[in-house]
Formats: structure tokens, C-alpha cells, sequence
């Protein structure tokens, strides 16, 4: 049985590990939330006093964290994963992180001789439960097949590139995308609140039509929701948001619709709503709500407050 080490068990990583457990991989679980790691094995996996312990005498390691400096520490601190994986082990980074965070974390492995595949997810908590995430990868072409059984295990894999990096960097096309989107479809619902409609009704109206998209069909019900549950936190996206808008910086283009999504995240953030669903942005187009915030201040520690729950 091939062994799996898979560090970062939380909202989303949890059911992608279940998916392994399912088709007969022996998963060795590691989070920093004793909670998540109890629910790993209720489910069936052997859990790991360390992220370098959940590598120890594994075929293939999974890290599905949530920020740049999770990733750093779960791998290259101590008692992190270079300290227990073996040379020839491939690690498979899914989490949402950067170019330069997934590159530089790829060339501290070298060392050790472990090769590295940059595979973000998208497609949130639902589909994570249903095994049908989209995975973006980005690596050498060789090794992403010899683990093409573990990757279509949790999702359908899509070819960014053959370089560590080009999962990142369409992700954050992505997550720009998501960004915008969904502070579009709060402003909208806002905006017909405004207008002293019936917002239920004009999203049933609306969302099937032209104007419609992804965001508004899902969050929609729960931005009109009095306490939705909590499927992705306003937190992840101020970490993305901040992420994209500092790609954006770094090859100089400019992105206002991105920049003024961010505010809405951060506003919400700041106001105490980061941990709660990201449906909650509405909260800022609100009369009684939150302002839109100040651009990027503040996204360091909102995003440093997440644990594993990507």
C-alpha cells in the first residue's frame, strides 16, 4: 500500500485526505488543530505528532496549509517535513501561496533531493467533499505522472505548466477572478436591498441570466442568510486578494477591481468577521455595515490568524 504523509488536515484538506483514504492510500495525517487531527483518524488515518514525522517512510507528501509562512514553517523548520522525508519523495504543494513562496520552498528540497509539484486547488469545501476539486499543476511532467493516481484521487488535474510556479501563477488568475466576482455579487444584493426589493427574488431573478455567475449562485443564498455556515472564511481572501495584488505589483500591472474587492475583505476582517464565511462581505455594502477599508493594512495579520483551514 502506498504510503501518503499529508500535513494540514483542515476544512479543505480533510476531505481531500478522506478521498486518499477511500482509494486505498495509507494516509499519515498531520495539523496543527488536535481537533482536525482527531478527525483524521477517526477517518481512517494514522495520526502524526509532526509534519517531519507525517513524512517519515512516505512514498508521496501532501501539504495543504493555508498561508506562505504556514508553508515555510510545515516544511522547512524544525521538525518540519525536509527533516523527515526521504530523497526520491515527491512533495505535492496544494496549497494557495504564491510563485515565490512554492518556488523557494522547491529549491530548499533539492538539497534533500526531493522533487516538488505545485498543485493549488480551487473549487472550495463542496467539492473538496466530492472528490472533484480542479487541480492546477504546475512541475516536471515525468513526476506528475508517476502520481497521477493520487492527484485524480481528490480531483480533475489540468496541465498549467512544467514548472514549479505555474500552478501558482494561474491560481492567482483565479483567485483574481473569485475576488471580484464575489464582492460583485455583494454589492449587487446590497444594492437591490437599496432599492427596497425583495433580494431573494431578484437573485432567483438574475443569477440564471447574462449578469449571473458562479459566486452569485453559491454565495448568493448565503449572503441573504442570517448566519450561514461557514464554508470559506473572509480571511482566505484577504490572504489571496493580498496575494494576487502582490503579483500584480511585481510585474507592474494595475488591478482596481481587484484593489477595491480587497478593501471589502479587509473592511470585513477588521470589523471581526474574518473568521466567518466569506458570504459576510455583503456586511460592507451595508448602511449599518462596515466601511470599505483602507487597501492592503492589516492582511499580514488577519491572514497569520488562519490555521490549516484551506
Amino acid at each position: 500500500m502506498t504510503r501518503v504523509g499529508f500535513v494540514g488536515v483542515g476544512a479543505i484538506g480533510l476531505p481531500m485526505a478522506k478521498h486518499l483514504v477511500t482509494a486505498g492510500f495509507d494516509v499519515v495525517a498531520f495539523d496543527a488543530s488536535p481537533a482536525r487531527l482527531d478527525e483524521a483518524a477517526a477517518a481512517g488515518m494514522l495520526p502524526a505528532a509532526g509534519a517531519g514525522e507525517a513524512a517519515k517512510d512516505a512514498d508521496a507528501v501532501v501539504v495543504m496549509v493555508a498561508t506562505p509562512q504556514q508553508l515555510h514553517d510545515a516544511v522547512l523548520a524544525e521538525g518540519g517535513v525536509a527533516e523527515g522525508i526521504a530523497a526520491g519523495t515527491c512533495c505535492v504543494i496544494m496549497s494557495t501561496v504564491g510563485v515565490d513562496s512554492v518556488r523557494a520552498v522547491a529549491e530548499a528540497l533539492v538539497d534533500h533531493g526531493v522533487g516538488v509539484l505545485d498543485i493549488p486547488v480551487t473549487g472550495g469545501v463542496a467539492r473538496a467533499e466530492t472528490g472533484t476539486l480542479t487541480l492546477l499543476a504546475g512541475g516536471d511532467l515525468e513526476l506528475l505522472a508517476r502520481h497521477t493516481k493520487l492527484l485524480t484521487s481528490m480531483g480533475r488535474l489540468v496541465l498549467c505548466g512544467p514548472a514549479v510556479g505555474d500552478g501558482q501563477a494561474v491560481k492567482l488568475v483565479n483567485q483574481l477572478l473569485c475576488s471580484v466576482h464575489l464582492a460583485a455579487a455583494a454589492e449587487a444584493l446590497a444594492f437591490a436591498e437599496a432599492l427596497g426589493l425583495d433580494p431573494d427574488t431578484v437573485l432567483e431573478i438574475v443569477k440564471g441570466g447574462a449578469a449571473g455567475s458562479w459566486m452569485l449562485s453559491d454565495r448568493g443564498p448565503r449572503m441573504l442568510a442570517e448566519d450561514p455556515p461557514v464554508r470559506s472564511a473572509i480571511d482566505i481572501f484577504v490572504k489571496d486578494s493580498t496575494l494576487v495584488a502582490d503579483a500584480a505589483d511585481a510585474v507592474g500591472f494595475d488591478a482596481p477591481l481587484l484593489t477595491e474587492a480587497a478593501n471589502r475583505f479587509h473592511a470585513a476582517a477588521t470589523a471581526g468577521l474574518g473568521r466567518a464565511d466569506d458570504s459576510r462581505v455583503i456586511t460592507t455594502y451595508r448602511a449599518d455595515g462596515p466601511g470599505p477599508g483602507t487597501g492592503r493594512a492589516g492582511a499580514d495579520a488577519s491572514a497569520s490568524s488562519m490555521e490549516n483551514d484551506r
